[in-house]
This record gives C-alpha cells, structure tokens and sequence, in this order.
C-alpha cells in the first residue's frame, strides 16, 4: 500500500487506544473544506513512505501501540488495503479505518473478513446537499447510503462525523443528519480547521461558542451527539 504520512502516536484518533496512524493518497471526492489538499489532488508530489519502514515501527512499539489508523486521502482506492490490514492485524495491532463511505463493496468485504476492527465515515451533508458539499455536482450519494446502512446494521463497532463548516453546513442540516443516523448511533460534529492548504476557497469555521449551540440543538435528534475540536 502506497503511504504518504505516518504520524507515529495519536491518543485521539483511535477511540480508547494508543495508535499511530498512517496517511494514504488519492480520493474520489473534491471537498473544498478538505485541509489534505496534496494528498487529494497530488499524491504524487507527496513522498512516499515504505511499508517496511512502518512495521519496523510497528514491530517495535508492540507493547505501547495499540492500533493503527488507516485515513487519507480515500484509504478504500488503495487496492491492496485488505493485504495491508491483514499484515497489521497478525502483529496483534487493532486496525480502524476512516472512509467517505463510497465504497461499499470494499467496506464490506474488510469487515466481513475481519480485517479491521473500527470504522469511521464521514457524513458530508444531507443527501440532497452531498454534491454540492464534496465538490462533485453530478455525485449520486447512493453509495454512501449503503455504507451506512452496512454498519448500522451490523455489530462492527464504527462513528459517523461531519466536519462543519461555512457555507456548507447549517443547523438543519446537522439535525437532518443526526436525526437520518438515528438516536442510537455514535456521531460527532467536528469544528473546521484551517490549515492553509485547502482545496477551495471561502470556507470558514463556526466560533466554539457556534458550535456549542449547534451541538445543543443536535442533541435533540442525537442525545449522546459528541464534539470534537471545541472545549466543552
């Protein structure tokens, strides 16, 4: 699999575990809130980092990491990402993964073989709202849907998260997602953060105390709502 980050602790992006976690190239969607813009867009500028340099790593922090997080970029154009998480899990490392949903098939079949042990989706917006949102106007948001449905139906512990973000995203929208997800089903509200390096333009994020109402307000569709990014 063709590594172009590795960020070798994060006691934040693996629930409950001491990871580090790993940074693929490429994805189909062109969000203008995305911060990772080179990875989207160039991954071919972004030097790459060898396998064996990660499981010497891995090989050596055995008894202080826990997991390892697999995000991108979109991790599920990688095609040898299975191989890769069978790899990590025979070290006895837990595997989460951080996908745009839009590929189902994929998703399905690394969950049913067991080849990771979290997933994380990002939910971009509602559906009637999602072209718009990752920047792709003829996107057909089915495929997403299937995700979605695949996880909450099934035991696989997973989240579902939305970065919000000017202009994008309103209180409404967040209810409808929240309220779409269901009340039992984990999801977090991101606050944006920019990093300088976005793919578009005019994109800005909500004050703390903004987001701490749009949190309140959610949490009338998604009592357990969590925020991420703001201090409660």
């Amino acid at each position: 699999m063709t590594i172009h980050g590795l960020q070798k602790l994060t006691l934040l992006d693996f629930p409950h575990k001491t990871a580090c976690t790993v940074f693929t190239g490429g994805c189909n969607f062109r969000c203008p809130f995305c911060h990772n813009s080179d990875l989207v867009l160039h991954p071919g500028r972004v030097p790459v980092i060898p396998e064996d340099d990660l499981f010497a790593l891995l090989e050596k922090r055995k008894h202080t990491l826990e997991g390892v997080c697999i995000t991108g970029g979109e991790p599920m154009l990688q095609k040898d990402l299975p191989l890769f998480c069978e790899r990590v899990k025979a070290l006895g490392f837990a595997v989460k993964i951080d996908t745009n949903g839009f590929y189902p098939a994929q998703l399905k079949y690394i969950v049913n073989n067991h080849l990771c042990d979290y997933v994380a989706i990002d939910i971009k917006n509602t559906w009637q709202k999602y072209p718009e949102t990752v920047g792709i106007p003829s996107l057909d948001p089915s495929p997403v849907k299937q995700s979605v449905s695949f996880l909450i139906e099934g035991s696989l512990p997973h989240e579902f998260r939305t970065t919000v973000c000017r202009p994008f995203h309103t209180a409404d929208d967040l209810c409808a997602i929240a309220a779409m997800l269901g009340p039992e089903q984990p999801y977090y509200l991101q606050a944006f953060k920019d990093s300088g390096a976005l793919i578009g333009r005019n994109v800005s994020g909500y004050s703390p105390v903004e987001m701490k109402q749009l949190h309140l307000q959610v949490q009338r569709f998604s009592p357990d709502v969590g925020l991420r990014g703001v201090d409660i």
